[in-house]
């Protein structure tokens, strides 16, 4: 059984960190790209940030480009989402997913390329 669980979501203030884990088990986490994704309320779910499996490179929506870093843990199957500086714009539900998808970054982090989805942990930034 596939199984993707965020945590780490919760309450910060402008200019702080929180820091996302996504546990994973069920398939063959090595071999797969890893996202994370964030829907705000009445917006469109959109991409944050993905990790290739192929050859390690990382894509950043330019929202977050320089706050966010998405370490992934082959050892434990765990993807994380470390943001920086937030802001109150990066209030919403985070998502993690996994695609079977090979090849740059870049080129696979989209909500079609991913097979497999968590249920979501609520970040607020406010003060």
């Amino acid at each position: 059984q596939v199984q993707l669980v965020e945590s780490g979501g919760g309450l910060a203030q402008p200019g702080g960190s929180l820091r996302l884990s996504c546990a994973t088990s069920g398939f063959a986490f090595n071999y797969y790209a890893l996202g994370w994704f964030r829907q705000a309320p009445g917006k469109e779910r959109e991409e944050v940030s993905c990790i290739s499996s192929t050859d390690g490179s990382t894509y950043y929506a330019d929202s977050v480009k320089g706050r966010f870093t998405i370490p992934r843990d082959n050892a434990k199957n765990t993807v994380y989402l470390q943001m920086n500086s937030l802001k109150p714009g990066d209030t919403a539900v985070y998502y993690c997913a996994a695609g079977s998808v090979w090849g740059p970054a870049d080129r696979l982090c989209t909500s079609d390329d991913m097979n497999y989805w968590g249920k979501g942990t609520l970040v607020t930034v406010s003060s």
